[in-house]
């Protein structure tokens, strides 16, 4: 048996250990929040392949990944179909309905979700779920307010802590690790 890695504070990973369903913003936690065009005005996106293994990871944990996010474009929506996420509110600035409604689709309550984001327009669903992270460089008002504020940056590999604590959590990281070392 492989002995994993990983380590969280106990208190992390009972905050987030009835969690089963994870929303996730884009620009700032998928993204390093930089927005490029191209000539032709199309929004340009880099995403972290660590991340969307992370987000592939839930799901075959049992927790079901969603994105809430304030933008739309063809990179988000291709890279998000790439990543089988079923759950997604395109442009929504207003992110606790979307995200209600979601938890309503699903049949789960605040209690049973997590969050990450990085700036106000996230704060409505980060302060109302069980368990809620940052990465390092958001907003000042939302790192007052997550339990969790991951190590590494957005684009960069924070969605992937974010689901390394859901996973440690639920108690199936190491059957997937071992799964992935056979």
């Amino acid at each position: 048996m492989h002995t994993p890695t990983l380590t969280f504070p106990p208190e992390t990973l009972l905050r987030a250990q009835e969690v089963r369903v994870a929303f996730f913003d884009v620009d700032g936690v998928l993204t390093d929040a930089g927005l490029w065009y191209s000539a032709d005005g199309e929004t340009l996106k880099r995403f972290s392949s660590l991340d969307g293994h992370g987000i592939k990871l839930l799901r075959r944990a049992g927790i079901e990944p969603a994105v809430v996010t304030g933008r739309d474009s063809a990179a988000l929506r291709q890279r998000l179909r790439a990543l089988g996420i079923r759950h997604v509110h395109y442009g929504t600035e207003d992110k606790r309905p979307a995200a209600e409604a979601i938890l309503a689709a699903l049949g789960l309550t605040w209690a049973q979700a997590a969050a990450i984001g990085d700036d106000w327009p996230d704060l409505p669903v980060l302060t109302r779920c069980a368990f809620a992270a940052a990465p390092p460089s958001a907003h000042a008002e939302v790192l007052a307010r997550v339990h969790h504020v991951t190590r590494a940056a957005a684009g960069t590999g924070a969605a992937r802590e974010f689901c390394d604590v859901l996973l440690v959590a639920s108690g199936r990281y190491a059957t997937l690790l071992a799964e992935a070392l056979a």
